[in-house]
């Protein structure tokens, strides 16, 4: 299976909303590994690595949002080289 890893940044109402535990939650159930974290100018950025059929699956999770109150304006995707991650956190 073909592993990829791309970097998610995640705009809109998406901090205060439970987007970083959503986003943990999915990534354990996908077995995707890397990191979440809030960004100062109100976005949260993604760091996804795994298979790339789970990471597409995951991808599409992240485009919702966890609730009515989050709202995802646009996310914008990035390829990158694969790295070593162990697991997913939250930052």
């Amino acid at each position: 299976m073909t592993a990829k890893h791309v970097t998610i940044d995640v705009y809109g109402l998406v901090q205060g909303v439970g987007f970083r535990y959503m986003t943990f939650t999915y990534a354990q159930k996908y077995g995707i590994v890397g990191s979440v974290a809030n960004q100062s100018d109100g976005s949260v950025h993604i760091e996804a690595q795994g298979p790339t059929e789970q990471l597409m699956a995951f991808m599409e999770v992240i485009k919702r949002g966890p609730s009515q109150f989050a709202h995802v304006n646009h996310i914008e995707v990035k390829e990158q080289p694969l790295d070593q991650y162990s697991k997913f956190s939250i930052q």
